[in-house]
This record gives C-alpha cells, sequence and structure tokens, in this order.
C-alpha cells in the first residue's frame, strides 16, 4: 500500500507539475501577447506623435518663412519712404538756400521773427 500510495502522490504531483507548467506557459504567452500589443500600440502613438510633430515643424518653418518675408518688404517699404523723404528734405533745402541767395535781407527777417516768436512760445 505505501507503494501504491506513493505512486498515487507521484500521480498527483506530475499532474500538480503539469498543470503549473501548463499554466506558466499561458501565463508566458499572455505576457507576450500584452508586451506585443502594447508595443504595436506605444509605436502607432509614437508615429502619431511624429508625424504632428513633422506637421507643427512644418507650420512653424513656414510661418517664420511668411514673417522673414514680411519684415523684407516692410524694410523695402521702409526704405523706398525714407527715401523718399530726404529727397523732398533736399528738394526743399535747395529751395530754401534759392530763396536766401536771391533775397537776403528778407530771409535774415523771417529767421528773426521766427526766432522771436519761437522764444516766446518756448518760454511759457
Amino acid at each position: 500500500m505505501n507503494k501504491e500510495v506513493q505512486a498515487q502522490e507521484n500521480g498527483v504531483q506530475n499532474d500538480i507539475h503539469g498543470r503549473i507548467d501548463q499554466g506558466a506557459e499561458r501565463v508566458k504567452q499572455a505576457t507576450s501577447d500584452a508586451v506585443a500589443t502594447s508595443k504595436e500600440k506605444f509605436e502607432r502613438a509614437a508615429d502619431h506623435v511624429e508625424e504632428r510633430v513633422h506637421h507643427a515643424t512644418d507650420k512653424a518653418a513656414h510661418a517664420a518663412n511668411r514673417a522673414t518675408d514680411k519684415v523684407s518688404e516692410a524694410t523695402e517699404r521702409g526704405r523706398a519712404a525714407y527715401d523718399q523723404a530726404r529727397d523732398r528734405a533736399d528738394e526743399w533745402l535747395d529751395e530754401v538756400r534759392e530763396y536766401v541767395r536771391e533775397k537776403p535781407v528778407q530771409a535774415v527777417g523771417i529767421a528773426l521773427g521766427a526766432g522771436w516768436l519761437l522764444g516766446r512760445i518756448l518760454r511759457r
């Protein structure tokens, strides 16, 4: 009987060992499946993030290029306005010089009157 009991115990142990091994295999398979699924999800998420970052970078570069173009245009317009104002000032100065050459006494009188008036205005 002892041998029979021991044989039964060995059989039960083998059965338990088999079940444990099967359970371990199921856990390993489930873990592998979960890891594979997680890897796929993370890869998709990473691809999505990468795509969005590239899209945002392209938009930022486009906006920066547009801003640079606008600044260049504004600079050119400013330069043209400056040149035009300088030309007008040079023309006006030439006219004033010509007037002073033609009528020096009147020019001095106008200058004295303007200086006196400016002094009165600034004194207050």
